[in-house]
């Protein structure tokens, strides 16, 4: 085992490793956040078909979500600083190769790649944090992570959406290259190392595997169903396969020694049922996400910073409420605002609807954005504590990781079925008055699965049940990254 000596929160040193940890997992934020506003570009100058489109986004995420526990346990029994180097370097060089892309499919090669980089890096920067810095200092300087970190996810956007308007969607990935080549500089010469060897578990090769193949099966078949015909040989192979690959995936984990995924913690309801409610809720708010953007710069002729900025709104409703949401929700239980807060998100969502026929950003966009951080500020600081909450003492970063990745995998269904279920396939997302006939469907889905999210909270979560895991006084310690994952929360709130 490797521990390093501590690091005081106000020193050289613990400011030094609080940028490197920042600008890291900064990088993987704001490239899955800015990808959205940049599809309109990449299809023009690709003559992309919406299925290709999806991949771009979907790639992506299928990787990270494969592999994000996986790049955790790494970090865990070689050393976390390591890990993140090598996770900083490998997404920088992945970025360089998708600006240099000459086709949808290269961009689809590329995105994929930067996935597996981000599964590196992703879960080594707040185990670096937790490791370096103790006691009061390691509160002061996850806080500082995550205010930081909220900034740069909101600036991201703006960032973009500049660079896309004003040169061209390629730099949104030349951009990483100079950061990361910063960040690991920063990180060899001022980060320590550290690694829990004696009691990392062994890596579940087999379980990963399994994972990757059943999402990969699964997305193919649920994006080129639309296109190719839901009966043909390949979208049945896929959806068979990724049915079949899930089933054995359960049953590896269930039997292995080390697994990558405990299939028991899902007996305990309170985990299982907030569990769901992540799924729905980030599903719909990514399938809507997925599309916004999209139909700003189609329909209502936004300019890329535009659309960039349409949501900086609702980015500082939860920095401003979410704290106080998660304390409320340590007195009462959490309940009641995962119950109302799904249906407040819904019609939020569905309010943005309004985009579609109103171009006028304080009528047509600005309610929904309001109404949708109001409604996501109600609802994520509680359900990440109930999260935690619901497993045993020394399990939070179990429980994080779970509840992460079911938020990802919740974003790639929605990305993958919903423009289909609302009629956008083939190029129509470039036909105006098609788009915005499926987008105002597409919101009016995602809505009614808040609803159902909201009615899984009331039936599934026991009344006045309250975090175990996490003291009152610690609930505003709930760290929230970027929209297209759900929260995360260091394993010292649970101590």
């Amino acid at each position: 085992m490797s521990t390093p000596a501590e690091v005081p929160y106000g020193s050289a040193a613990g400011r030094w490793v609080i940028l490197a940890t920042v600008l890291g997992s900064g990088m993987a934020a704001i490239d899955a956040t800015v990808i959205g506003i940049a599809l309109p570009s990449i299809g023009r100058d690709f003559h992309a078909s919406l299925a290709q489109l999806q991949w771009v986004v979907t790639s992506y995420t299928l990787v990270l979500a494969a592999l994000l526990l996986l790049g955790g346990t790494l970090g865990d029994r070689i050393g976390r600083r390591k890990v993140f180097v090598i996770g900083v370097v490998w997404f920088s060089a992945a970025s360089a190769a998708c600006s240099l892309a000459a086709s949808p499919s290269m961009l689809i090669a590329t995105r994929s790649l930067q996935g597996v980089g981000a599964a590196l890096l992703t879960p080594g920067s707040l185990a670096i944090l937790q490791s370096t810095f103790s006691g009061g200092d390691r509160s002061r300087a996850i806080g500082a992570w995550s205010g930081l970190g909220g900034v740069a996810t909101a600036a991201g956007p703006l960032l973009g959406g500049y660079l896309i308007a004003a040169a061209s969607w390629r730099w949104i990935f030349v951009i990483n290259v100079p950061l990361g080549v910063l960040v690991a500089w920063v990180t060899v010469r001022h980060v320590p190392e550290s690694s829990d060897r004696p009691t990392a578990g062994a890596l579940d090769i087999a379980g990963t595997a399994l994972a990757v193949l059943t999402l990969l099966g699964l997305s193919y078949g649920l994006i080129e169903g639309p296109a190719r015909g839901w009966t043909t040989a390949t979208v049945l192979v896929s959806l068979v396969g990724g049915v079949v690959g899930g089933a054995v995936f359960v049953e590896v984990e269930r039997r292995s020694r080390a697994p990558m995924l405990p299939i028991g913690i899902f007996k305990v309801r309170q985990f299982t049922a907030t569990n769901a409610v992540t799924f729905v809720v980030y599903a719909a708010l990514s399938g809507v996400l997925f599309l916004l953007p999209v139909v700003l710069q189609i329909v209502d002729g936004y300019s890329p910073f535009e659309a960039g900025a349409s949501l900086l709104p609702l980015t500082v409703i939860m920095l401003l409420l979410s704290s106080r949401s998660g304390q409320l929700a340590a007195r009462i239980g959490p309940r009641l605002q995962m119950t109302v807060g799904p249906l407040v998100i819904g019609l939020g969502l569905a309010l943005l609807g309004r985009s579609s026929s109103d171009p006028g950003y304080l009528a047509g966009v600005l309610p929904g954005v309001v109404v949708l951080g109001l409604g996501l500020a109600a609802t994520v600081a509680p359900l990440t504590a109930t999260a935690l909450g619901s497993l045993p003492d020394g399990h939070a970063g179990l429980a994080s990781a779970v509840n992460n990745d079911v938020a990802r995998l919740g974003g790639l269904v929605a990305v993958a079925v919903l423009p289909a279920l609302a009629g956008i396939t083939g190029d129509a997302y470039l036909h105006p008055a098609q788009l915005a006939s499926g987008f105002r469907t597409a919101v009016l889905v995602a809505a009614g699965c808040c609803g159902a999210a909201g009615v899984l909270a009331a039936v599934g979560l026991r009344p006045g049940v309250r975090s175990q895991a996490i003291p009152i006084a610690q609930v505003d310690q709930c760290f929230h990254c970027a929209l297209d994952a759900s929260p995360l929360v260091s394993d010292t709130l649970s101590a």
